[in-house]
């Protein structure tokens, strides 16, 4: 076994772990240990890589989790760049799809990047935080510096990704221009020197295409961090604007609470572990005490307070609770109500209520939400097609008509 060029240290080892919790997966860990080692001893910091396309203006709980992992590192003392893809959104991610997704135009991609780097600050450091745009790069590449990049990389290799070899087996559609998102991508690493780079577990080819493309360029080639996606509200597809499952930093602190509330008892210890910034043994230990009996109701709240506080204020979380409690009691919610079992799950809101007889059709149930006058664990519904995961709601409508539904 060859020796270490640097010393693991005890504080090397210290971050290693701050670096693997609640990760996926992370490649290479023994060069990353030596990338941290050389850190310590040099006192250069090392470059971690965050890319989000502003596909949508929000930037919701499921994006928090690799904004959390970069603060941690952040905090260690190193650089993280937040990099904000306005020149690859051109080009759409064709990640985990089975077809060709059309680019943003320029006039959506501005207005969506105009809000993300400030909800992203309500996780990160601002001040210790690199933000940058890759069309500073991939712009002046033009159509001769397009073609040089696409000579480093081989079609077998592409075509190695599952969702583009699940396609072309099924005989669908894969433009060229879908090849060019991932080489993109990586050529961001190589533009900004990347040490480590994070992202989702379906971001994994294109960060390894970043490594490779470092080694062509003569840089040390990245690790890469992959942190789980984060099931939405339904509890089944990952969270998502487009799936109407998500959870905005921006949203209300009643309705981001409500929300909260609503999750799975089962999701719950998913999003403390990816969300909360409590320890693992403190998590541990607080699913010791569910499980011997203490109510999973408890755990939620405390979950929902500090994730409101986080992204409001102490005083928020303190009044979104208040107010979720404000409807349990004083006979707002009473003791006694029709319960049923739907099965099916995961089941759109206006099949359930037509199924628990709240509602005499799927258009008076569209006219309640619209109207305000639909709730479920005390969370007004918003959205028409929010979808039900498995487990118990209290739902309402109106202010006299309730019903325990338990979806399965």
């Amino acid at each position: 076994m060859s020796q270490s060029k640097y010393e693991i240290t005890p504080t090397v080892e210290a971050s290693m772990g701050v670096a693997l919790r609640g990760c996926d997966e992370l490649l290479v860990q023994a060069e990353f240990m030596q990338k941290l080692a050389r850190s310590e001893a040099t006192g250069v910091p090392l470059r971690i890589k965050l890319g989000l396309d502003p596909t949508a203006p929000d930037i919701h709980l499921g994006h928090t989790v690799v904004l959390n992992k970069m603060r941690q590192l952040q905090d260690l003392g190193h650089t993280v760049i937040f990099l904000i893809g306005d020149f690859t959104s051109m080009i759409g991610d064709p990640s985990g799809r089975n077809s060709t997704r059309p680019p943003l135009t320029r006039e959506q991609i501005e207005a969506n990047a105009n809000t993300y780097y400030a909800q992203a600050s309500l996780v990160l450091d601002p001040q210790k935080t690199e933000i940058r745009y890759n069309s500073e790069w991939s712009d002046p590449l033009g159509a001769r510096g397009m073609i040089q990049l696409a000579s480093r990389y081989t079609v077998a290799r592409m075509m190695e990704r599952d969702d583009f070899t699940k396609r072309y087996r099924a005989g669908e559609p894969i433009s060229v221009h879908e090849f060019l998102y991932p080489l993109m991508q990586g050529y961001d690493s190589v533009a900004l020197k990347s040490d480590l780079e994070l992202g989702g577990t379906d971001q994994k080819f294109n960060l390894l295409v970043g490594r490779e493309l470092q080694r062509e360029y003569g840089q040390e080639p990245q690790c890469i961090l992959t942190m789980p996606l984060l099931e939405g509200t339904d509890g089944v597809d990952k969270m998502s604007k487009s799936k109407n499952n998500y959870i905005g930093i921006s949203e209300a602190p009643e309705s981001m609470f409500g929300k909260l509330m609503s999750i799975s008892d089962t999701l719950m210890w998913k999003y403390f572990e990816l969300l909360s910034f409590r320890s693992l043994d403190e998590i541990a230990a607080l699913k010791a005490e569910i499980d011997a009996g203490r109510n999973p109701r408890d755990a939620k709240v405390m979950l929902g307070q500090e994730i409101v506080a986080r992204f409001h204020s102490p005083s928020a979380a303190e009044g979104a609770l208040a107010a979720f409690e404000a409807r349990f009691r004083d006979g707002a919610v009473p003791e006694d109500m029709p319960e049923m079992t739907v099965a099916g799950a995961p089941l759109g809101v206006l099949k359930v209520l037509r199924e628990a007889n709240l509602v005499a059709s799927g258009a008076e149930a569209q006219r309640n939400i619209e109207q305000g006058g639909v709730r479920i664990n005390g969370a007004k519904v918003e959205d028409k097609g929010l979808q039900l995961a498995a487990g118990i709601y209290v739902m309402q409508v109106g202010k006299r008509k309730f019903a325990r539904v338990t979806v399965v």
